[in-house]
């Protein structure tokens, strides 16, 4: 279950119907100081459940919200800690912890799920309402955490683990050139407590902590630096590496997102109201989903027959246009995605990788146009 939240800028006359998300600069004022304004739009927050091997699965949750106003956060840091604050009274609650009741609730296994999380999920309130459900859950933390008796902190007990193992991986920079990286891995079981504050409400949990650190300073890139905790045991290095490539798999929500808007161009509608927005994105993230899920399929079950991803009449029009008649071998699902693929501008030369979301959704598009001509053709000309 990977969880993230984006947000969505729209541009409005009167922005206070659909409401704010953040500010930003607009122009500097004589004095040289920057003039900020409000940005008019929404924010979702969603649950994507994928498998092990990267196959989007579905939404199992969602939540849609705006603000009425926004002050930012470092203003509002100047007048309370927000570590002090009760989760009921934060944003949090409405969407990293709801969405985990929600999702764990709809698909009804708890203990098959894990929910993974960046490090604005590194809430305290959220493991143990994990705990509750009797889910898992893996987040990169950036808070350094008191544990054991209280008198000492998480980095104090990793400090004194000893290297357990090296993994290596490929890591793309900035320039899009692949690297090898060569990654030490430690990781121990640790005694977690609450934030102070906060000790006679909840609990201490008994976590894991992994922390995989890069060796050396790579060039074009930053290094690997990532402190992973979950409720998950973990007694070898091969645990630890199964673990990273879970977190790893937590970008493909921002392949979605990604999806949702330069695909779907979710942000371009001209709906003045935040409710009309949100029926739109909705159908929005159905239709992303579907797309990405089309894209993993080719890869995930390329010899699958295709009626699991085209109808009889898309089936029919793409065998019509790449010529094939009823004496071919029945082609498989990857034959076909490729052909929808090729109508986005995907080459499909030997040496080119699987296509992409970008040709994906490109073609899917055109298949759609000539769908819909030869409905309104077939009606005249048979």
């Amino acid at each position: 279950m990977l969880q993230d939240t984006t947000e969505f800028s729209y541009q409005r006359a009167r922005p206070e119907r659909i409401g704010a998300i953040t500010t930003a600069p607009s122009r500097r004022e004589a004095d040289g100081r920057l003039r900020m304004h409000t940005v008019c739009g929404l924010l979702m927050h969603a649950s994507l459940a994928v498998t092990t091997d990267g196959l989007p699965l579905g939404l199992a949750a969602i939540k849609f919200w705006t603000r009425a106003k926004f002050k930012g956060t470092n203003a509002l840091k100047r007048r309370v800690n927000p570590t002090r604050v009760p989760i009921e009274a934060k944003e949090s609650i409405r969407c990293w912890l709801e969405n985990m009741r929600q999702a764990t609730a709809l698909l009804g296994d708890p203990a098959r799920l894990v929910h993974i999380g960046d490090r604005e999920n590194d809430i305290y309130e959220f493991f143990c309402a994990a705990q509750a459900a009797g889910t898992h859950f893996l987040v990169r933390t950036c808070v350094d955490r008191l544990a054991g008796d209280g008198r000492h902190t998480i980095a104090d007990e990793m400090g004194e683990v000893a290297l357990q193992g090296l993994h290596r991986v490929e890591v793309a920079g900035e320039d899009g050139k692949a690297s090898q990286a060569s990654v030490e891995l430690r990781y121990r079981r640790i005694h977690v407590r609450p934030p102070i504050g906060k000790q006679k409400r909840y609990p201490a949990l008994d976590l894991t902590v992994i922390h995989a650190q890069e060796r050396g300073r790579p060039e074009g890139r930053a290094a690997i630096d990532w402190k992973l905790i979950t409720d998950l045991p973990v007694h070898s290095p091969e645990q630890a590496i199964e673990k990273l490539g879970w977190y790893g798999r937590r970008w493909q929500i921002e392949l979605f997102h990604k999806i949702l808007k330069s695909g779907c161009r979710a942000e371009e509608p001209r709906l003045r109201t935040a409710e009309r927005l949100v029926n739109l994105l909705a159908l929005f993230c159905i239709l992303s989903w579907r797309l990405f899920w089309l894209t993993m399929l080719n890869r995930a079950a390329p010899d699958a027959s295709p009626q699991l991803a085209l109808t009889e009449g898309e089936v029919r029009l793409l065998d019509r246009m790449a010529g094939r008649t009823s004496n071919h071998t029945p082609p498989t699902l990857s034959s076909y995605l490729t052909q929808i693929a090729r109508l986005g501008g995907y080459l499909a030369r030997a040496s080119d990788p699987p296509p992409g979301n970008t040709v994906m959704w490109r073609g899917w598009s055109r298949l759609m146009d000539i769908k819909l001509g030869a409905a309104i053709a077939g009606a005249t000309c048979g």
